[in-house]
C-alpha cells in the first residue's frame, strides 16, 4: 500500500511506522528515488538544527531540498566536510545522482517531471504528509569550501487542483513553521481539539488564513481529524 492509494492529504500527521506502512517501504533515508519503482519519496526538516538546510519560498508553491552527505565511515572524514557525492564507490548514481539527472532531464530535454511525495518531519517519529511535488530543476553550488546540491520542487499542479474542498490548504499549512506544529501537538495532546479523535489529523487555522489569521504564532493553530476539519472548512468558529 502506498500514500495515493489510502486516505492522506496535505496537513495530515502521521506516525512514522505509518508512513512506512503508506509507502510500502522501511524509510531510512531522506532521499528515495522511485521508490519500489513508483514515485520518489523525500523527508525534509525545517526544524532548528535540522542537518540539510530545506527551505520554503513562494508562499509554500516552491520547496528548496538539499542534496544529502557521504555516508559516515569509522575513520574517514566528516561529510560536513567533503563533496555531496553524485555517485558512488561502484561508479553508480547515488540518490544525489538520481534526482540530479531527473532534473536535468526536465529542464534540458523536455522529459516529464519527476513527482516526489514530500513528507516533513514534526518530532522524533511524528511527522506531516506535505503533497505532491514535482522536480523542475537543480544546482551544484559551494558551501563553506564544498559542493552541495540544491533541488528545487514546485508544488504539483494536480496535488493543488485535485485537492477536496474543505482541507486544509496547501499553501497555508506549508507556511506553519516547524516549532509551531510541535508547539500545537503538544499543547493539544496529539488529538483533535474537538473529539479527541488521534487519527487523521490536520493543523487547523482558528481564523483562516484567508481572513487575516496568523500562521506564526500557536494560539491560532488546533489540531483537528479529518472530519471537523472538513465541516469547518474556512468558517470562524
Amino acid at each position: 500500500m502506498n500514500a495515493e492509494n489510502l486516505s492522506i492529504h496535505p496537513g495530515d500527521i502521521i506516525s512514522y511506522m505509518d508512513m512506512c506502512r503508506f509507502e510500502g517501504a522501511s524509510l531510512q533515508r531522506g532521499m528515495n528515488f522511485r521508490l519500489g519503482g513508483r514515485t520518489s519519496v523525500i523527508l525534509m526538516s525545517l526544524r532548528p538544527g535540522a542537518p540539510y538546510a530545506d527551505r520554503i519560498e513562494q508562499g509554500g508553491q516552491i520547496l528548496i531540498y538539499e542534496g544529502h552527505d557521504a555516508a559516515r565511515t569509522k575513520g574517514g572524514p566528516n561529510p560536513k566536510g567533503v563533496d555531496q557525492p553524485e555517485t558512488s564507490a561502484v561508479g553508480g548514481p547515488t540518490q544525489n545522482g538520481l534526482f540530479w539527472n531527473a532534473a536535468i532531464a526536465y529542464k534540458n530535454h523536455g522529459a516529464e517531471a519527476e513527482r516526489v511525495k514530500v513528507y516533513e518531519k514534526i518530532k522524533t517519529g511524528i511527522w506531516a504528509y506535505a503533497g505532491l511535488f514535482e522536480l523542475i530543476d537543480a544546482l551544484k553550488q559551494e558551501e563553506g569550501g564544498r559542493k552541495v546540491f540544491k533541488f528545487k520542487l514546485q508544488l504539483s499542479k494536480q496535488q493543488a487542483a485535485t485537492a477536496p474542498v474543505g482541507v486544509l490548504e496547501i499553501e497555508h499549512d506549508r507556511l506553519i513553521p516547524a516549532w509551531v506544529k510541535i508547539e500545537v501537538r503538544k499543547r493539544d495532546k496529539g488529538k483533535c481539539v474537538l473529539c479527541g479523535n488521534k487519527e487523521n489529523l490536520h493543523f487547523d487555522h482558528i481564523v483562516p488564513f484567508s481572513k487575516g489569521g496568523t500562521s506564526l504564532l500557536a494560539k491560532n493553530i488546533q489540531l483537528l481529524c479529518a472530519t471537523h476539519n472538513l465541516l469547518k472548512r474556512d468558517k470562524i468558529e
